[in-house]
C-alpha cells in the first residue's frame, strides 16, 4: 500500500526499480526474503502503476541480472540466450523478468528489463572483489596493509562502469517501443588483470609467478621498500579451481538500437577511477586517525576539555 500511495502522490513518468537483495550467497540463507523483495517486489510496482491508472503514462525499468543465465548454455550471452538460474536470487530475478514481460504484453505497459552484467564503481561495496583489490592497493601503497589475499586469479568477468550502465538504463526508457536489453561491455578480463592495473595505478608494478593456488603477485617496480616483496597471494579459503559460470555479455543490441557505447569508460579507466578514490579514502582515514590520537592525548593531559 505504501508503494501505491507513493506512486499516486508522485505521478511519475519513469520508474527505475533497482531494489533487490542482490547477494547470491545470502539468497541461500534468506530465500523467502529474497523472493519477497526481488520477485514479488517487482509485481507490487507494476500493480502500483496499474492501480493509479498510469499504464499509458509511466514507463518502468527493471534491473535484471546476468545471474539469470546461471549455468550458461552459450557464450557470450545475449537477449536470446536460454536462462538457467542457479540460485534463489537468480530464480527470484527470473520471476521479475517474466512478470515485466507479462504486463508489457497483457496490459500494453511500457516496462523493460535491463540484463546487467558486473557493474563496478568507486561506490562498490568493500566486500566485492574489485573494491577489495583497489582498497588493498591503496592501503599497501600507503603502508597500511602488507598483503592482499585473493581466490582464483584466472577467473574471468565482464566488468563495466556503473555510471555508463545507468546511462543505458535511461536510454532504454527513451525508446518508442519497450524492449529488453543486455547491458555489458562485451569484453572479459581476469582477476589477475584487474589486480595488475589497480596496483599499477597505485604506483606499483606486479609480476605474477606460479599457477593456481601457488600463484603470487610480486612487486618489481615502485616504492623501494616494496620492490621484491610478495603483495598478492592466493588463499585456500577463496580459491575455486573452476568457475561455475562464464558470464560474458553481448551488448550488440544496446549498441545498435540505443546508440550506447559499452566502451565509453575503458577497463583501465574504470580501475584507475576506483583506485584514485580509494587512495584519497585511505589518506583521509589516516588523517582522521592521527587527529583522534592527538585529541585523545590532549584530553588525557588536560590540555582541552
Amino acid at each position: 500500500m505504501s508503494l501505491v500511495k507513493l506512486v499516486g502522490k508522485v505521478q511519475p513518468t519513469e520508474i527505475y526499480n533497482l531494489a533487490a537483495q542482490s547477494h547470491v550467497q545470502v539468497s541461500f540463507d534468506a530465500p523467502e526474503f529474497t523472493a519477497d523483495v526481488d520477485a514479488v517486489g517487482v509485481l507490487r510496482i507494476l500493480e502500483a502503476v496499474r492501480t493509479n491508472h498510469l499504464e499509458k503514462t509511466c514507463k518502468i525499468y527493471q534491473a535484471s541480472t546476468s545471474e539469470l543465465y546461471g549455468k550458461v548454455e552459450e557464450v557470450p550471452q545475449n537477449e536470446n540466450t536460454p536462462f538457467h538460474p542457479y540460485s534463489p536470487y537468480a530464480v527470484a530475478k527470473l520471476y521479475g523478468y517474466w512478470i515485466i514481460k507479462e504486463y508489457r504484453e497483457a496490459y500494453d505497459m511500457f516496462c523493460c528489463s535491463g540484463i546487467l552484467f558486473n557493474h563496478e564503481s568507486e561506490r562498490r561495496g568493500e566486500t566485492f572483489v574489485t573494491r577489495k583489490i583497489t582498497l588493498a592497493a591503496a592501503r599497501i601503497a600507503q603502508g597500511k596493509q602488507d598483503k592482499l589475499y585473493l581466490g582464483n586469479l584466472s577467473s574471468l568477468r565482464d566488468w563495466g562502469y556503473a555510471k555508463d550502465y545507468v546511462e543505458c538504463m535511461w536510454l532504454i526508457l527513451q525508446q518508442e517501443k519497450p524492449e529488453d536489453f543486455v547491458i555489458a561491455t562485451g569484453v572479459q578480463h581476469s582477476v589477475r588483470e584487474f589486480a595488475y592495473h589497480a596496483f599499477k595505478a597505485a604506483g606499483m608494478e606486479l609480476k605474477f609467478e606460479g599457477e593456481g593456488i601457488d600463484e603470487k603477485g610480486i612487486c618489481v617496480a615502485g616504492p623501494a621498500n616494496l620492490v621484491g616483496k610478495t603483495l598478492i597471494e592466493v588463499s585456500e579459503d577463496f580459491y575455486r579451481p573452476t568457475d561455475v559460470v562464464n558470464l560474458w555479455g553481448d551488448p550488440t543490441k544496446a549498441r545498435e538500437h540505443l546508440g550506447w557505447n559499452p566502451q565509453k569508460t575503458s577497463f583501465e579507466q574504470l580501475v584507475a577511477i576506483m583506485v584514485k578514490h580509494d587512495m584519497e579514502k585511505v589518506a583521509a582515514e589516516h588523517v582522521a586517525s592521527v587527529m583522534r590520537t592527538n585529541l585523545a592525548e590532549y584530553l588525557e593531559k588536560g590540555v582541552v576539555k
